[in-house]
């Protein structure tokens, strides 16, 4: 038999179109698990835990964010902040005493738009002891407004209101109602979920952050 045709010999172009068929098919999946792994919209550049921060604004610092985990897609075409399990958040006046809080089971920061959006159990509170209780609002940094298109319970000192939708400044102080479904005296229904013990002993002490510097 010729050498030339031996089984050996002719069984080598196989193995070797079937190795090349195996390396394009393993890279073609590596290159594809590699595009997932490094898209911006979907890979945080920075993540932090169990956080407690305060944030400026223009120089200033205005607000505290304290949350158990955060989110930063910095590189996203969207870019943004994102806290999954839920954010605790005081603003300051200008002599950094505590003005309002608000927390929620999840927050996003678009940063391009300047705007929070905080969803779920989402809870608030002004310094004349007024709480507000909603599933979903929009807090704009530029227009210093706050805002919601869903049902809104608060309690004040005399009264319960209910409506659906609502406007304020950013410290919940002026405020309105779009739609009002319902005014009720405080001793005829009383909110059974209250606002957390701390988070109200917080707006009435007078804040610590007095002594940051601008």
């Amino acid at each position: 038999m010729n050498k030339k045709d031996t089984p050996t010999n002719r069984t080598l172009p196989v193995i070797a179109l079937l190795l090349m068929l195996v390396a394009f098919g393993c890279g073609k999946d590596k290159k594809e698990v590699i595009e997932a792994f490094t898209d911006p919209n979907e890979v945080p550049t920075i993540y932090s835990k169990d956080v407690s921060t305060l944030i400026s604004d223009s120089g200033v610092t205005r607000y505290r964010v304290v949350a158990p985990d955060w989110y930063m897609y910095e590189n996203s075409e969207t870019p943004r902040w994102y806290f999954p399990r839920g954010i605790y958040l005081e603003t300051f006046d200008d002599d950094y005493n505590v003005a309002a809080f608000l927390e929620g089971d999840t927050a996003i920061f678009y940063k391009s738009q300047r705007l929070w959006e905080i969803r779920g159990d989402v809870k608030m509170a002004n310094t004349n002891d007024e709480r507000f209780f909603t599933e979903q609002l929009f807090w704009s940094q530029d227009a210093k407004k706050i805002y919601s298109d869903t049902i809104i319970h608060i309690e004040r000192g005399d009264r319960i209101i209910e409506g659906l939708g609502f406007e304020s400044n950013q410290n919940m102080t002026q405020y309105k109602i779009l739609k009002t479904t319902g005014i009720f005296p405080v001793e005829d229904m009383r909110r059974k979920d209250t606002i957390s013990t701390n988070a109200l002993d917080t707006l009435k002490q007078e804040s610590a952050i007095k002594n940051i510097k601008k």
